[in-house]
């Protein structure tokens, strides 16, 4: 399976949404809605669960997907992800960081690499 990164260095391949979508699978929709639903303290429901990636094109995204900052931020600056920025790493991905900070050893990977 070939390497599909977010721009904000999220590994999709290992999101549970998109292999949900990818599948077609609605009993997977369901449990990652359960989970996530738990885990980030909202109410998500099995339809919400569909994304392609936020690299990808077309409408198939992810609620937060559609309406994130750094995603749209990544878009208008026409970079292939954040590490490819000449601002790397701006205050709203610093930010991000620190709730997620798996993504950035991703980002600094790439980054290494230009």
């Amino acid at each position: 399976m070939e390497q599909m990164i977010a721009f904000c260095g999220i590994d999709c391949n290992k999101c549970d949404a998109l292999h949900a979508t990818r599948e077609n699978d609605d009993k997977k929709r369901a449990e990652v809605a359960a989970l996530w639903s738990k885990e980030y303290k909202t109410d998500l429901k099995p339809e919400d669960i569909n994304c392609f990636g936020c690299t990808s094109e077309g409408d198939t995204l992810f609620g937060h997907c559609q309406v994130c900052e750094i995603r749209a931020c990544a878009k208008e600056r026409n970079v292939e992800t954040c590490a490819h920025c000449g601002d790397y790493a701006c205050e709203k991905l610093a930010a991000f960081f620190k709730m997620a900070p798996f993504v950035k050893d991703n980002l600094d990977a790439i980054r290494s690499t230009l």
